[in-house]
């Protein structure tokens, strides 16, 4: 080190010290994105479950393009335009590809389980940057400060399924729970779902789960959840289509539900989420008319 020092000054201890070092040796390490448990990514975990629901890859797509179609729609009417917080004067999200065509996304190769899987970068939601905040207090509190509520949330649900073979079928399992414990039927009771698409696979592996008699028999003692009505799903809508923040989409579906609720005169939402390890959430929303 004194010699180099001597020789080239700091330059040259610099020289010295980085000698034989490769680019790979000092650039930055990515983030690990695989679950800790399982060792994969989700869109491999998402895949897998899609084959065990019988989900094919034309259904994916076809649900993809209505989530872009959606939110398009939803753009061009102004409903976002009390929800989104303008940037630059625009409030409209540069991840929607309203033209998108079935035929188009169809030729996309697969982005996780290749050759032969069915979850593509049209199909997933894509990686994006954003925020959401919720105002959430007692219906006293926010008549005393002046604020007019749109919604009560009337019950939750946290669980936790085998990150195996069902990571992410936690909104299944949530939204059994918080329906049965507040008697409410899914059919007749929801006029509003908003519903977390991680990739159109798992939203899809979902809805087929929750519809299934076989599972209702092995999971929930023989009752199903119950069929989602999809003219009521999504219908501004999704995460494949306006992307997954992470930390912010739960904020959103809230947001979202509550205004839905309040435009198309329904009383009870059900949003649901999946997440990594294994677990999932559910809620319910009631209609403020007060």
């Amino acid at each position: 080190m004194p010699k180099a020092m001597k020789k080239g000054g700091p330059l040259g201890a610099i020289r010295h010290l980085t000698k034989g070092l490769k680019m790979k040796d000092i650039s930055l390490e990515t983030p690990a994105i695989a679950n800790y448990t399982t060792g994969e990514v989700m869109g491999v975990s998402s895949d897998r479950l899609s084959a065990k629901f019988g989900v094919s890859r034309l259904e994916q797509d076809e649900f993809t393009v209505r989530s872009h179609t959606l939110a398009g729609k939803a753009h061009k009417d102004g409903w976002y335009d009390g929800e989104v917080i303008p940037y630059k004067g625009s409030t409209e999200e540069n991840g929607i590809k309203a033209e998108s065509t079935v035929e188009s996304v169809s030729k996309l190769k697969p982005a996780f389980v290749k050759p032969h899987g069915t979850h593509t970068a049209a199909n997933s939601s894509f990686l994006t940057d954003g925020a959401s905040a919720s105002l959430i207090m007692s219906e006293e509190r926010a008549l005393e400060l002046g604020f007019k509520p749109m919604a009560y949330i009337r019950d939750w649900s946290f669980k936790a399924c085998d990150p195996f073979e069902e990571l992410l079928l936690g909104p299944t399992y949530c939204s059994q729970e918080v329906l049965s414990r507040n008697n409410l039927n899914l059919e007749s009771d929801i006029g509003v779902f908003e519903i977390h698409e991680a990739f159109a696979g798992q939203i899809l592996s979902n809805l087929v789960a929750m519809n299934s008699q076989s599972f209702a028999d092995e999971k929930f003692g023989g009752k199903k959840v119950g069929e989602v009505d999809e003219s009521k799903l999504n219908t501004k809508g999704g995460s494949l289509a306006l992307g997954h923040p992470f930390g912010a989409t739960g904020s959103r579906l809230v947001t979202t539900a509550a205004r839905r609720l309040q435009a198309e005169n329904q009383r009870f939402a059900l949003i649901a989420a999946c997440a990594d390890g294994g677990t999932g959430h559910a809620c319910i929303l009631e209609r403020y008319d007060n």
